[in-house]
């Protein structure tokens, strides 16, 4: 790849971590090397069950404690969220894979887990042959300005809405 482009996927609709899952199902066919690492979730969701088994490739890190979306964050929260960011820079340093995804790393920021300018800073010290995708609701506006690419989800409808909960394999 010659110059990593950085995406971000956001907006209120379903798909933003479907794009970035799609993106690593592509990225493998070309044999290319990827990192996910998910803020905010703690568990293991169906895609990273699937993603274990192709590890020669994608490597897959958590950098949350659950869900918390009824409380505040704690300070515990916060420091998983920094974990990523630490995690993140360093592996930069590695250059090793060709994408990094930083999933839910928008709404990171939203629920004050991370700082915007500290995000921004994992922009900036991207290196240029890096692939970077970051999704999540609430993507800022200064992250938005610096993205090549911008893709915001608008939920038209949702069956969430008519009562129909989460499903293994489709939700999560």
């Amino acid at each position: 790849m010659s110059k990593g482009c950085i995406h971000v996927y956001t907006g209120n609709g379903k798909g933003k971590t479907t794009a970035a899952l799609g993106i690593i199902m592509r990225a493998y066919g070309a044999g290319k090397k990827v990192f996910l690492g998910q803020f905010i979730k703690s568990m293991e969701y169906s895609e990273i069950k699937t993603l274990k088994l192709l590890e020669s490739h994608i490597k897959v890190k958590l950098f949350g404690n659950g869900c918390f979306l009824i409380r505040e964050p704690n300070e515990d929260d916060i420091k998983s969220a920094y974990e990523g960011i630490d995690y993140i820079l360093n592996i930069y340093k590695e250059n090793k894979y060709d994408i990094i995804i930083l999933d839910e790393i928008n709404i990171a920021i939203y629920l004050k887990l991370l700082k915007e300018k500290d995000v921004l800073k994992l922009i900036d010290e991207k290196p240029d042959n890096i692939e970077l995708i970051l999704t999540g609701r609430y993507a800022p506006d200064s992250i938005i300005k610096k993205a090549d690419l911008v893709t915001e989800m608008k939920e038209i409808k949702h069956y969430y809405t008519q009562g129909i909960p989460n499903r293994e394999g489709i939700d999560k």
